[in-house]
């Protein structure tokens, strides 16, 4: 039985990030699905499914990291997420707005979106619903760096789509590197 690949995720380079939240606004007018001046002249209010913190003076995006064992997906009553297709997808239309997947996710990358009020009998109720990032597969229907608004508009190339064993590789090549730049020249080898 072949071992499925993990999860692909985006991968922020906090060195690079320069906070200018190019990110979120890509993010943003990527699932509008128009450009900035149109979501202007129509006064829409965007909804990034990522969003740049700063921390001590460190800056980095924030978005869902596709976790392999995901809580959110665990604890979603009615099942509105769930793991397919190498991420953990939502649909927002089972959502019931109750946050827990908001409250159990590590990384604060769920966020809760009002989508409508309702008024019944004269009685006024809220409705909100889940919105994460989904690697832009909900756009394009496939995930590729290519295909994430995200990645693709970030001036300082801080961000990247991988993989856990490409980016593992990665950091086991930095890693000899390091080493081989603190070894004396000329040293012997044993």
């Amino acid at each position: 039985m072949d071992n499925p690949k993990e999860n692909c995720f985006i991968y922020a380079d906090s060195n690079k990030c320069l906070g200018c939240k190019s990110c979120e606004l890509a993010c943003a007018l990527a699932h509008a699905g128009c450009d900035l001046e149109t979501a202007a002249a129509k006064q829409m209010q965007l909804k990034p499914r990522n969003s740049v913190v700063e921390v001590e003076g460190v800056v980095v995006p924030i978005q869902c990291r596709q976790c392999e064992d995901a809580p959110c997906a665990h604890v979603c009553p009615v099942g509105a997420l769930c793991q397919e297709d190498g991420l953990v997808k939502l649909n927002r239309e089972n959502c019931v707005g109750c946050k827990l997947c908001a409250m159990v996710c590590p990384f604060g990358s769920i966020v809760m979106t009002p989508v409508a009020v309702h008024t019944f009998q004269e009685k006024r109720t809220n409705k909100a619903r889940a919105l994460k990032c989904d690697l832009c597969f909900s756009r394009l229907g496939k995930v590729s760096e290519e295909a994430c608004a995200c990645v693709q508009a970030c001036p300082t190339q801080a961000l990247a789509l991988v993989d856990y064993e490409s980016y593992r590789q990665q950091v086991l090549l930095a890693r000899v590197q390091e080493i081989a730049k603190s070894r004396p020249t000329g040293s012997i080898r044993a």
